[in-house]
């Protein structure tokens, strides 16, 4: 297939059709509000997990969230996976805390060796559902993700955002402490280990409930590129956690409503955005430093 032939055949419809249909509106409106709540979580939880350090949890969380889909393929529970892909998920958060605290095992190391690990699993346990192919690139890259929405996700991912907001809003001060000094956090009665936990957890729950819109591969995303943007124009911890929700809302809807108009996978479309913005924000702030460079001199 030539490119031409490749451009003819993605289905494109106007936008006006999918709020106008009767049918679809409902269905774009549920992946819409979960998907703009998983975005808000990401993006909060990407910063203090980003400025630690310690980012790739996401990516390491979302590979074995693509273990835990293989297995709940295989029991027969895609329709409401949650009891079996949450436990995995937690579990495996707890795993990489302890493994990153433990000398002989560093932080990055635990995080390759379980997503490798995760990915051949769930690659091989694929093997003995009905529809492996298909199957592996939904769970990957959510290619059906905006029709697989339930009302229990969105009831799910409602009561997900609520407690991260919550909890973010109530322990700001402590999160702040243990993201630049832990040392000193606990020096001042901050029990940052509890602290670190909570945050994993949170990220951990966030990922599971936003892999059937963004696939498990592309959902580590929507917690890194946010903060890394938005850390490229600000400069004050909370002024870097409102750009980076700012910015993470802005691509999701920009990168949900061209996917949904051109017939593409959602999770890569607003991926892509998260790039453009990133790069479009390095060059701000180089020529910011650039032009504060000159007018010293």
């Amino acid at each position: 297939m030539n490119l031409t032939e490749l451009i003819t055949s993605v289905d494109y419809k106007p936008l006006s059709y999918y709020l106008t249909d009767s049918f679809m509106l409902p269905i774009i409106l549920k992946a819409l509000a979960v998907g703009l709540l998983v975005c808000l979580c990401c993006s909060l939880l990407g910063v203090p997990l980003v400025l630690k350090r310690f980012s790739m949890i996401g990516d390491g969380l979302s590979h074995t969230g693509f273990g835990a889909l293989a297995i709940a393929t295989i029991l027969g529970a895609t329709g409401s996976a949650y009891h079996i892909t949450l436990p995995i998920v937690v579990i495996a958060a707890f795993f990489l805390l302890r493994t990153g605290e433990n000398s002989k095992i560093h932080g990055d190391t635990a995080i390759a060796v379980l997503s490798t690990g995760a990915v051949a699993v769930g690659s091989l346990l694929y093997n003995f559902s009905n529809q492996r192919y298909q199957e592996i690139c939904t769970s990957l890259f959510g290619s059906a993700g905006i029709f697989s929405i339930s009302n229990t996700d969105l009831v799910f991912s409602i009561l997900v955002s609520v407690a991260v907001l919550v909890l973010f809003v109530l322990f700001y001060n402590r999160i702040f402490a243990i993201t630049f000094d832990e040392t000193f956090a606990g020096a001042s009665g901050i029990n940052a280990s509890l602290y670190r936990s909570l945050i994993a957890v949170l990220t951990a729950v966030t990922v599971v409930v936003g892999m059937k819109m963004m696939g498990s591969i592309m959902i580590s995303g929507l917690i890194l590129f946010p903060a890394l943007a938005a850390m490229r124009l600000c400069k004050s911890f909370k002024g870097v956690i409102i750009c980076s929700v700012a910015s993470g809302v802005f691509c999701f809807l920009a990168g949900f409503f061209t996917a949904l108009c051109v017939g593409f996978q959602t999770g890569p479309m607003v991926i892509v955005f998260n790039i453009i913005l990133f790069l479009l924000f390095s060059v701000i702030s180089y020529c910011r430093n650039a032009y504060n460079r000159k007018k010293k001199a």
